[in-house]
């Protein structure tokens, strides 16, 4: 399979491909899987994301890939890296680490699997010397990820999230961070 770009024991990372508009549509529009994004995606959304994703792996290498259960093909979400824009918020620049998964597929490790090898690949080779991951402050799931993978927490790099006006219950973020020696 050529659009594989990552492999690991249980799953593919790979490329974006037309199939999994539907099943990536149906995730966004889970109010459970989205409860830290700030908002549900409509399929339009969704599919506007997977069109720039798939931008960003071609052009630049890197982004959140599709994810892939090796055993049964089902398509269960994503994972990757992809840059934080300068200005866009206080860690930037700097690559992202990240993940969404379908709800029937998480507690059995494949985010904090899949996103090991993101790191493993961020750090061999493209030579990154640090990636970091944030999410809204109560979002205990992906913390635990993050921890899992070695990451660490600095409260003073924490941020309220310029998306998200003042008051939004999601404002508040914690930043972790992992560099390549760590």
């Amino acid at each position: 399979m050529s659009d594989i770009i990552l492999e690991t024991p249980r799953l593919f990372l790979r490329k974006w491909q037309e199939k999994d508009r539907v099943s990536f549509a149906g995730l966004n529009a889970d109010p459970e899987v989205m409860r830290y994004m700030g908002s549900l995606l409509t399929r339009a959304q969704s599919d506007s994301l997977i069109d720039s994703l798939m931008v960003l792996i071609n052009q630049d290498g890197i982004g959140f890939w599709a994810l892939e259960r090796k055993d049964d093909g089902a398509f269960i979400g994503f994972t990757g890296l992809a840059p934080v824009e300068p200005g866009k918020l206080p860690c930037a620049p700097a690559v992202e680490a990240g993940w969404r998964l379908a709800r029937p597929f998480w507690g059995r490790g494949y985010a904090t699997e899949a996103a090991r090898a993101s790191l493993a690949h961020g750090f061999g080779i493209l030579g990154l010397n640090e990636i970091v991951a944030f999410t809204a402050v109560h979002n205990n799931r992906s913390r635990a990820v993050m921890e899992r993978l070695g990451m660490h927490h600095d409260p003073a790099d924490d941020f309220d999230h310029p998306a998200l006006v003042e008051g939004h219950p999601l404002r508040r973020h914690v930043l972790y961070r992992k560099s390549r020696s760590s």
